[in-house]
């Protein structure tokens, strides 16, 4: 029995030390920290704030050029109190000796990088281990992540990103947990203790980045850098609560995100930083812009001038300057002239500083400069726990007359798709360090598991992707030339079912890479049809970075298996549930739209007047020309075996503010494969004082039945459960009628009802 995931969670988080030696550590920190800060002039400590990227490989002699030359001098004389992109054990002690046996004071440089899902072993892009719906899942990825990071000499991550995200057409989907605040928040939770672990004094972690505060991926049309118009009871009931999360779990630093929020950027904006996050939650760690934030408050049109943004940022509550020139050049210009209190750049130094002696910097400065360590990546270690994260991750969509599991050595086999052996795109965008090509491909997994290789028979058919982008670049796709087309068909007319991976190109998705359109891009259309034209036994195997919209991919194919981009073992992982190795267990952490006309598109959505065609008209909401409900709905996905709901109970038909209470019901296996299924909680707050949610997810449990096993799964529903940020300004709870749902997804469940009293 749980009373909810989130608590049961939250708890594990909590250092194994006692309160009193915890005390003690704190203390004895903040004594040096302070000890330290009254020897620093002023220039030392505006120097904390300012992160520079590398402008030179540190492994090599410093160039001739000015800039680098400008660099070298700042980070001899303590003007630099971070570095990104520098990575490698050798590089990063080359690079720290610079500031450490040339500055005054000898402080040691924070080596920050974007480990996103993996430094050189890959495991499931964040959204995937959100669909695993398995909080350990996303710890356990992030801990590999940081093993191999800090062994590279990487002191912190600028991940989680723990935007909530309802738009699909947003590149930066692939980096979250998908649009759900209670899912998101405890994702953000396990990740930061992935990162973080119990001490960021072990050199097997490094310090967490929260990101990105706030609203981000709430930008319009779904287009990255756009503006964010946003209500503060949404803010606060659906953006926050993953950051607060991750405060509470912890998190040593918060990067703010590039958008406006009420014409106020993110970066400059007092409420969310100085009220909100070091306010309200009381955060010690220290807020970080993004790549050159603070001087972008001047694109915004708020400020005019660097100086000026400068300005606006520290007063606001960021606490150190990326890319952004702006701090090291101006704020000891502004505290001179008393726009800035040299308190204030106290007060952010202290929070820099404090993640340093966290850190184990000041007792050793290359603590993490070990080549020795190195050989940690890409172990077999990392790779076993990768495939095993990556097939919890998959989300079997479809299963017509239970075409999968395919039959080993027994089928026909025709692996169709130039994604099915493609050993790079599974690797996924924000890929840190990965090795170009290490994947294993489909093809390989499926190879890799039957004996008889004369029956997979492979046709790549036509390219869809016609370049390899660089940084700078966007994909082009492939239109119009069919060719391969005939083979694929030729080999499809000789198998007894088809494999035929379709989806994205890893670098579809990410930071940049918003689309207006989300259907499966270039010829891969054609292809299908040209297959099942043929052949109608197609497993369709979906690789991409944010929900696609399928067309009639999703009614003729007897099969979809949703994957995502699992990483380094992707295709070990894909064929472990193709086989039937593996019973897929995943959930969708996101809606499918049917059409791109959708987005955004939400469980959680609110009603309107006219939700209903009570009067048998036209004039409700609704489309014209398509469905107003999801493809797949948040919280989808199907098992090899079936399971059924019955029996829902209420301890109670009345909760009283003091007390909580029980909701169950019972699940059966009724198939013919012992399963894993996720049990999900929703609530409906049927009258606010202000509009609520028809549905909210509250809880979920994980459980495992064998055929013909039954469970009672029980949840506990407390007044915190049903607290929300109310019409008064306030998180509270307010008395009335609710329902309350137990089920498979967010649209199926068994209903009930309870009073609050």
């Amino acid at each position: 029995m749980k009373k909810n995931i989130l608590a049961g969670f939250m708890a594990a988080l909590i250092v194994s030390c006692s309160p009193a030696d915890h005390t003690k550590v704190i203390d004895s920190t903040e004594k040096k920290v302070e000890e330290l800060l009254s020897k620093m002039t002023l220039d030392e400590k505006i120097g904390q704030l300012n992160q520079y990227t590398s402008s030179w490989e540190m492994t090599g002699p410093v160039p001739e050029g000015k800039d680098q030359q400008d660099q070298l001098e700042m980070i001899k004389s303590g003007l630099v109190g971070s570095m990104l992109n520098v990575t490698g054990a050798e590089a990063t002690r080359k690079a720290q000796t610079l500031a450490v046996e040339n500055s005054r004071l000898g402080i040691p440089m924070i080596f920050g990088y974007d480990v996103v899902h993996g430094y050189k072993t890959m495991l499931p892009i964040p959204l995937a281990a959100a669909s695993s719906w398995n909080p350990e899942v996303a710890r356990q990825s992030c801990e590999v992540a940081a093993r191999e990071a800090a062994a590279s000499g990487i002191h912190w991550t600028f991940a989680p990103m723990i935007d909530i995200a309802r738009d699909a057409r947003w590149g930066r989907v692939m980096e979250g947990a998908g649009e759900d605040p209670y899912l998101g928040s405890i994702m953000a939770a396990a990740q930061v203790k992935g990162f973080q672990g119990d001490s960021l004094n072990s050199i097997n972690t490094v310090a967490a980045c929260a990101k990105h505060f706030a609203a981000y991926g709430f930008a319009e049309a779904g287009r990255d850098y756009n503006t964010v118009e946003i209500t503060e009871h949404t803010l606060r009931n659906t953006v926050l609560p993953p950051f607060k999360a991750a405060v509470d779990a912890g998190v040593s630093t918060i990067m703010n995100s590039f958008n406006i929020i009420g014409g106020i950027p993110s970066t400059s904006n007092h409420h969310l930083l100085r009220d909100i996050l070091k306010g309200e939650w009381q955060f010690d760690g220290f807020v970080i812009s993004d790549w050159n934030s603070i001087g972008e408050i001047r694109n915004h049109g708020v400020a005019s001038t660097k100086k000026e943004a400068a300005y606006l940022a520290i007063n606001a509550g960021t606490d150190m300057d990326m890319e952004g020139d702006c701090y090291v050049f101006n704020l000891k210009q502004l505290v001179e002239e008393g726009k800035v209190s040299e308190a204030t750049i106290d007060d952010a130094v202290r929070r820099v500083l404090k993640i340093k002696y966290e850190l184990g910097l000041f007792d050793d400065p290359y603590k993490y400069c070990n080549e020795e360590n190195e050989k940690v990546q890409l172990s077999q270690e990392h790779l076993d726990i990768a495939r095993d994260l990556a097939r919890k991750s998959v989300v079997l969509l479809k299963n017509n007359n239970q075409i999968l599991p395919l039959q080993k050595d027994q089928q026909k086999i025709g692996v169709i798709g130039a994604l099915a052996n493609d050993k790079d795109s599974p690797l996924g965008s924000w890929r840190a360090q990965a090795v170009t090509g290490s994947a294993v491909s489909l093809l390989e997994g499926i190879n890799n598991v039957v004996k008889n290789k004369g029956m997979v028979k492979y046709a790549q058919g036509p390219e869809f992707v016609t370049n390899t982008p660089k940084f700078t670049e966007e994909l082009q796709f492939n239109e119009s030339d069919l060719s391969g087309i005939k083979e694929a068909v030729k080999l499809a007319k000789k198998v007894d079912v088809v494999v035929m991976a379709l989806g994205e190109n890893c670098f579809q998705a990410g930071e940049g890479r918003s689309q207006t359109n989300i259907e499966i891009k270039g010829v891969q259309q054609q292809l299908f049809d040209a297959i099942y034209a043929v052949n109608k036994n197609i497993v369709v195997v979906l690789m991409n970075g944010r929900p696609v919209v399928l067309n009639n991919i999703a009614q003729q194919a007897q099969a979809i298996v949703e994957t995502w981009h699992l990483g380094s073992e992707a295709g070990n992982a894909i064929a472990d549930v193709l086989f039937g190795d593996y019973n897929p267990s995943g959930k969708l952490p996101v809606s499918f739209p049917r059409s791109v006309g959708q987005c955004p598109i939400y469980y959680n959505q609110f009603s309107t007047g006219r939700s209903a065609n009570t009067d048998n008209n036209v004039f409700w909401s609704h489309y014209t020309d398509e469905a107003k409900t999801p493809l797949y709905p948040f919280g989808y996905g199907l098992s090899y075996t079936s399971f059924e709901y019955s029996n829902i109970e209420l301890s109670s038909n009345e909760l009283f503010s003091e007390g909580s209470i029980e909701v169950s019901a019972t699940i059966s296996n009724t198939g013919k494969f012992a399963g894993k299924e996720t049990v999900q909680l929703y609530v409906q707050d049927l009258f606010g004082s202000i509009a609520r949610p028809i549905k909210e997810l509250k809880g979920f449990q994980q459980i495992e039945l064998t055929p013909g096993e039954s469970k009672k799964v029980t949840f506990k529903i407390s007044k915190q459960d049903l607290t929300y940020y109310t019409a008064q300004g306030k998180w509270d709870v307010e008395p009335g009628d609710f329902k309350v749902w137990i089920g498979t997804n967010s649209q199926e469940g068994l209903e009930g009802n309870f009073t609050l009293n």
